[in-house]
């Protein structure tokens, strides 16, 4: 069981949408990684490390958050394949450290907070792989656009208030 912060400011994902999450995703290859955005606690950063991703990367900026992430990542003994960074999510999109391509992008923010379009417009293509799966975790009566960018959501499910909206890249 993961540790979470205390407070409301984080909404850890359910165990039945992560489970969903990750059957709509498919396997991982040996050499996929995976990016957390808006990681709170790392809960599907640490799944994506459980299937066999190489590395994740999280990003959260919520000091609560933070040390229950790092809590998790220690206690999980992943620290050699997990990067967590503390910071607001676009700053770090907009200057995302040099390292691998990402197969596996998870965004889960606040679902007041609105930032859903701006995070995936922000997002670099060149730190995307070729089949790189966004998965979008958000509130179902309040989805995010169809089409961002290069981006294309290509599937939307959803569970109860929460829906999963998946998103591939346009081709070039």
């Amino acid at each position: 069981m993961l540790r979470a912060p205390h407070g409301a400011t984080t909404r850890p994902t359910s165990e039945k949408v992560r489970e969903a999450l990750f059957n709509l995703l498919g396997p991982l290859g040996d050499d996929d990684h995976a990016l957390d955005l808006f990681a709170g606690a790392g809960g599907l950063g640490l799944e994506a490390l459980s299937r066999g991703a190489a590395s994740a990367t999280f990003v959260e900026r919520d000091r609560g958050a933070l040390t229950a992430l790092r809590g998790n990542v220690a206690a999980l003994g992943v620290g050699d394949r997990a990067t967590v960074i503390a910071t607001d999510v676009v700053r770090f999109l907009a200057h995302p450290p040099p390292g691998p391509a990402w197969r596996w992008v998870f965004l889960d923010p606040p679902y007041a907070a609105g930032v859903y379009e701006a995070t995936l417009a922000a997002l670099p293509r060149a730190r995307l792989t070729p089949g790189c799966v966004i998965a979008v975790e958000h509130a179902h009566r309040a989805p995010p656009p169809d089409r961002v960018g290069f981006l294309l959501r290509t599937d939307l499910r959803r569970y109860g208030d929460t829906a999963l909206s998946r998103y591939t890249l346009e081709a070039p």
